[in-house]
């Protein structure tokens, strides 16, 4: 697999619960690097971009309502798989549906206020980080234990 960048936001419920180092945890212990990381409350044109492909649905106004309710604590994780593997970690959309041991199997609350937002492919992912990044807000470097790492 080659390396390649996601989008991740832990929305305002996750941030104002405390949650941001759990949720940061997880990517950190499952191997991913992060390369760009912000807290912002979000304007109401950069959600509606965000959520546009909603636009058209009943729930948009609401989704744009509570992304900007709060405070967003922003991200780009790097690594192999990481839009896949992100996606494994984060767990399905509904609470009542997520497995345990997924960030919103173990966290969320309902459908409604479900912690973390994670891009679900490379379109959607380059997209993201484009509307929530400025290029030089992304950094580049290397690990100091690359050189430790096994490639299989």
């Amino acid at each position: 697999m080659t390396s390649e960048r996601t989008f991740i936001a832990i929305k305002p419920d996750g941030v104002q619960r405390g949650l941001v180092s759990e949720i940061l945890g997880r990517f950190e212990r499952k191997g991913f690097k992060l390369v760009a990381l912000k807290q912002i409350i979000p304007t109401r044109e950069l959600a509606e971009n965000h959520y546009g492909v909603h636009r058209d649905r009943p729930f948009f106004s609401g989704l744009v309502d509570f992304i900007t309710s709060g405070p967003v604590v922003a991200m780009v994780w790097e690594g192999d798989g990481v839009i896949a593997s992100a996606r494994k970690l984060i767990g399905s959309t509904k609470p009542l549906e997520a497995e345990p041991g997924t960030i919103r199997g173990d966290l969320a609350i309902n459908i409604g206020r479900n912690v973390i937002h994670g891009s679900d492919g490379p379109e959607t992912a380059a997209f993201e980080i484009a509307l929530w990044f400025d290029p030089s807000e992304v950094n580049h470097w290397t690990p100091s234990d690359q050189t430790w790492r096994v490639e299989a």
